[in-house]
């Protein structure tokens, strides 16, 4: 029989060893911010957090000196991050930091003029990424004309302004494969060629600069497309993909411009694009409305009506039961921030086994590259001619 002495002191160590004992840990709901990265050209800045994952966030504005900041909650910075400044010493903004203001919020502050800029936040889901773009106050606009057109006729074509440059964008690639026919083909891989023909058509035969987002299988994130596009200061953006639905009876060809939608038929489309869910769209309604108010959706439209004409009708000439669906305004990531008439094209069906066969096709993706060419020919010749 063991001694109460003993006893006592077993106890004892028992207590001790409890207290001692490494309480157990929860897991660290923070996210980790592991990039921010920003582009600099002409027209504007964009800032943009890499967060992956939703998190609220608020974001306001400071007075003397000037700052915008974003604070983002739930948060934490990547060691390589910490206190990190970004000079960019142009007119309007001065420095970009971020910083981990407590230990569960990320601050992020653009210190800026704000006699010389304004800005916009904005958020991407899948992945979870936060925008800001700066813009000087006195970037260059375009004259307004004397009487605004109510027939809707836009200010390019009321301007007679000339078309120089066109930026094409192969839509998806690298990781992002697009849709994947019941064959195997991937959209990636059909649209790159496409783009590619477009290209060697509009440099032999138009007086324009062509210059393609991607010339091989990369990645690009969708907000990057239109920042070189606006970096190029293009006059036109078309980036150019294959649709998918559920029923493989499904055929055609449709354009579009950017603007929000409640088509069902539109949101499922536009979440395919950006690779993200319908959910995610809805929830983007009043941003992307807030966008789509200051991008140029006359100029877009009538673009996209164009080049559907004219892709319908190319192929038509060569090929039977080819149904145009129409030109569509819808929440295409790819779409947002353009500076310039963009549209985007859904040359044919990859889940269509008619369809699906005829990409497989030189002859058919050339025949696609030569409508969306006679489509942008005819809306460059329109311009100055009203309509």
């Amino acid at each position: 029989m063991m001694s109460k002495h003993k006893s006592c002191w077993l106890w004892i160590i028992l207590f001790f060893s409890l207290i001692f004992l490494p309480f157990p840990s929860h897991p660290d709901s923070r996210m980790e911010i592991h990039n921010l990265r920003y582009h600099t050209h002409p027209s504007y800045t964009r800032i943009v957090v890499d967060i992956g994952k939703l998190r609220e966030y608020v974001f306001s504005e400071l007075l003397s000196p000037d700052r915008v900041y974003v604070d983002i909650y739930q948060a934490k910075l990547n060691p390589i991050l910490h206190s990190k400044i970004f000079l960019v010493e142009n007119d309007y903004l001065k420095q970009i930091r971020i910083a981990q203001k407590t230990p569960s919020t990320v601050r992020v502050v653009a210190d800026l003029d704000f006699k010389k800029a304004y800005y916009r936040v904005w958020h991407l889901p899948d992945p979870f990424r936060i925008i800001i773009d700066i813009f000087p106050s006195k970037r260059p606009r375009l004259p307004q004309p004397a009487q605004p057109a109510k027939s809707g006729s836009s200010i390019i074509r009321q301007l007679g302004l000339g078309i120089q440059r066109v930026v094409i964008d192969p839509g998806h690639g690298g990781k992002d494969p697009g849709c994947v026919g019941k064959s195997g083909l991937k959209e990636k891989k059909i649209v790159l060629d496409v783009a590619t023909r477009l290209k060697k058509i509009l440099e032999s035969k138009e007086n324009l600069e062509v210059i393609m987002t991607r010339e091989s299988d990369i990645y690009l994130d969708p907000e990057s497309r239109t920042v070189i596009a606006n970096q190029k200061q293009a006059d036109l953006f078309i980036s150019i993909h294959a649709n998918a639905n559920r029923s493989r009876k499904l055929s055609g060809i449709e354009s579009f411009y950017l603007n929000f939608s409640q088509d069902p038929s539109i949101i499922e489309t536009a979440a395919r694009e950006n690779a993200t869910s319908t959910k995610n769209i809805s929830a983007m309604k009043d941003i992307i409305e807030k966008i789509a108010q200051n991008s140029k959706i006359v100029e877009s439209k009538e673009l996209a009506e164009s080049i559907q004409n004219s892709l319908v009708k190319s192929l038509s000439q060569k090929y039977s039961n080819v149904r145009s669906l129409g030109v569509k305004g819808g929440p295409f990531w790819v779409l947002i921030g353009g500076e310039m008439p963009s549209v985007l094209v859904e040359i044919s069906h990859l889940s269509n086994p008619t369809e699906e066969k005829r990409l497989k096709s030189p002859q058919y993706r050339q025949r696609v590259a030569q409508g969306i060419y006679e489509g942008i020919k005819e809306y460059v010749n329109s311009l100055g001619k009203g309509k």
